[in-house]
């Protein structure tokens, strides 16, 4: 679970163009949406779009969504319950 973390962080980065943050700096637990990232619905969106090409993994309703992405952790617990073996 902990390397899917680093994956998410390295991809989220990458994803949103987020240059100025590093890896490291991102705690699993903080809020993710609205947190000190700035990631707003747009960016969901963005994240959305590559969870569903990276890991085969969909977030097909606003209420999945808000729980799926309050925190980085949350986010790696359901691609990780939820992708093709």
């Amino acid at each position: 679970m902990e390397q899917l973390i680093e994956e998410l962080k390295i991809k989220i980065i990458e994803t949103l163009g987020l240059i100025q943050l590093s890896p490291d700096k991102l705690d699993p637990d903080s809020q993710l949406v609205g947190g000190e990232m700035g990631i707003d619905s747009i960016d969901v969106l963005e994240l959305v779009m590559m969870i569903e090409r990276d890991y085969a993994v969909q977030i097909d309703s606003r209420e999945l969504g808000e729980k799926v992405f309050a925190t980085l952790r949350s986010l790696a617990q359901f691609i990780h319950e939820n992708r093709p073996r």
